[in-house]
């Protein structure tokens, strides 16, 4: 959900019980490892590492919203192509109440299943929207996620039709076209003022749709929304270690770059390897990218501990805490790293901060001890096997996004490209390393071929950082990973926050925070409260505005 939104969504949980934000962005944040970890999960049940939607409750199911379907043309633009397929969607109906003239309020399920949004219509923001306004809900899954599957298989040409395009002419034709059951009331854009609501990659989509489709799309919030694409993005990591406790980011920052300087000595290598329970890992880029993973820990935060995480910090503790029995003097924490009363002597030549060697018994514990028995190091964390992602199953659901990743989103996320800049991620994770499972994955189809590197122009041209509309509300996290890539971005111009065009940063939040809440908002945590306070202020003021459209 990213898109981080763009996520974000399925979680990464280990057995510390805590994750990464959602299954798209696992896969994101890793790259090829990230699909490793989500086919040892889906191959493995008894693994460790399990994928669990952070945004539901364990079990989340709710009789008042049932499912319904509304037909889809496969592709909107050739009529040569008659396919069609059904789309999923739920309604809440608790406020609408006929002849007022209340609004549809549409939340975009995104890249991930529509029934990982239902607590949004439940207690979430459509919920509150729709309860401020007297409106009528809705949770729209996006072409070939959840059951809204448009093809038989997964291969490069089944995928060709899951592009920006598409998918905006799927909203834009459920809105124009829905008939509501139980409702005898069209209530159909453009004749009923309809709010289109987003957060991470759909928080962009609605943006977009603003732009797109003005006459259909009376307001629209983008939360978290990477309106901004681009290939190499650095600055989610970056951002990370900015905002981060600072003992904690100096103690990874630091961490990784003694990993790079012992990967860069063959004679100490594999020592460190071992160390991380990695000895038999062939390529250093793919041991790299293992330690990466509790950093997405961070995206994982949520303010309602319902739908949080605690990993990250509880990852930070486990890195400030001397080992027992290695014979370490009292006080040692509060030295600086590397001091000589922190260091560890280790088989293989190794001496290391004791930061590091509890780093590794973080990876043994939670990554590495999902590796089943009956497999090697090297088939479950290798990378470098091209048979591993040909799978086009429709059960392969981690072929969805990484598809849009390498057709048109990019968000390669690599270290930074000054190598003497500080970074909490290793140097060998670069470009080519996290692109180069769009090749391995999607060979050239007899219709469609990948591009070299994903065509961000078709994202960036409908307003990038500058996206802007009347009654297009931009709202983000201050320390959310993905806020580089949205409006709120140091590269951005700064802008004013009015009314009709909302520009608002919630603080400390990370992602898409406003999109959760509580049935009462008097119980939320202060600056929660106030931003749906704002929100729900700005809309009741835009429809003050609103006028039916002459007929004829």
């Amino acid at each position: 959900m990213l898109p981080v939104s763009l996520t974000v969504a399925a979680v990464v949980l280990f057995n510390t019980g805590a994750g990464i934000a959602s299954a798209a962005d696992g896969i994101r944040v890793l790259g090829p490892q990230g699909v490793n970890l989500w086919q040892l999960e889906h191959g493995a049940p008894k693994s460790k590492v399990v994928f669990q939607d952070y945004q539901t409750q364990d079990g989340f199911r709710n009789e008042e919203f049932p499912v319904n379907w509304f037909e889809q043309p496969l592709d909107h633009f050739d009529d040569g192509i008659t396919d069609t397929f059904q789309q999923r969607y739920w309604v809440n109906t608790r406020h609408y109440k006929p002849g007022t003239g209340g609004p549809v309020i549409v939340l975009d399920g995104g890249e991930t299943s529509g029934e990982n949004r239902l607590p949004f219509l439940d207690t979430g923001i459509v919920e509150i929207l729709a309860r401020a306004t007297g409106g009528l809900g809705v949770v729209l899954e996006h072409r070939y996620y959840g059951e809204s599957i448009a093809v038989k298989n997964l291969t490069t040409d089944s995928l060709r039709f899951l592009n920006n395009d598409q998918a905006a002419a799927d909203s834009a034709n459920f809105m124009s076209n829905i008939k509501f059951s139980g409702i005898d009331e069209d209530l159909t854009a453009p004749g009923t003022p309809w709010i289109y609501y987003g957060g991470s990659y759909a928080g962009a989509r609605a943006a977009h749709m603003k732009i797109l489709y003005p006459d259909l799309v009376f307001g629209a919030i983008s939360s978290s929304g990477v309106t901004h694409a681009t290939i190499v993005y650095w600055e989610y990591f970056d951002l990370i270690r900015q905002v981060a406790e600072s003992k904690c980011s100096r103690h990874i920052q630091k961490s990784i770059a003694t990993v790079d300087r012992l990967l860069s000595n063959r004679r100490l290598a594999r020592p460190l390897k071992a160390l991380f329970g990695l000895a038999d890992l062939e390529h250093n880029d793919d041991f790299a990218s293992i330690l990466e993973t509790p950093l997405g820990y961070w995206q994982a935060k949520c303010w309602d501990p319902a739908f949080g995480s605690t990993g990250f910090d509880d990852f930070c503790e486990s890195l400030s805490k001397p080992p027992f029995g290695l014979g370490l003097v009292e006080g040692t924490a509060g030295f600086e790293y590397e001091h000589p009363t922190r260091m560890v002597s280790l088989p293989g030549g190794l001496t290391v901060d004791f930061a590091v060697l509890n780093y590794a018994k973080w990876i043994k514990e939670n990554v590495v001890s999902s590796c089943p028995e009956d497999s090697t190091i090297e088939e479950c964390f290798g990378t470098y096997d091209d048979s591993k992602y040909t799978n086009t199953s429709l059960d392969q659901e981690w072929r969805l996004w990484m598809f849009q990743v390498c057709t048109q989103w990019g968000y390669f996320m690599t270290a930074p490209p000054d190598p003497t800049y500080p970074s909490i991620v290793s140097q060998y994770i670069t470009l080519a390393y996290e692109s180069k499972l769009c090749k391995q994955a999607y060979p050239p189809g007899d219709f469609f071929k990948v591009p070299a590197m994903p065509n961000v122009t078709a994202v960036n041209v409908l307003g990038d950082f500058d996206i802007a509309a009347d009654r297009l509300a931009i709202i983000d996290g201050e320390v959310d990973p993905w806020r580089p890539a949205t409006p709120h971005s140091d590269y951005a111009k700064d802008r004013e926050d009015t009314i009709v065009r909302p520009f608002k940063l919630i603080p400390d939040a990370v992602h898409h925070y406003d999109e959760w809440g509580y049935k009462n908002l008097a119980d939320e945590p202060e600056e929660i409260r106030q931003i749906h306070g704002e929100m729900i202020l700005f809309v009741l003021e835009w429809l003050k505005d609103w006028t039916p459209p002459k007929k004829g």
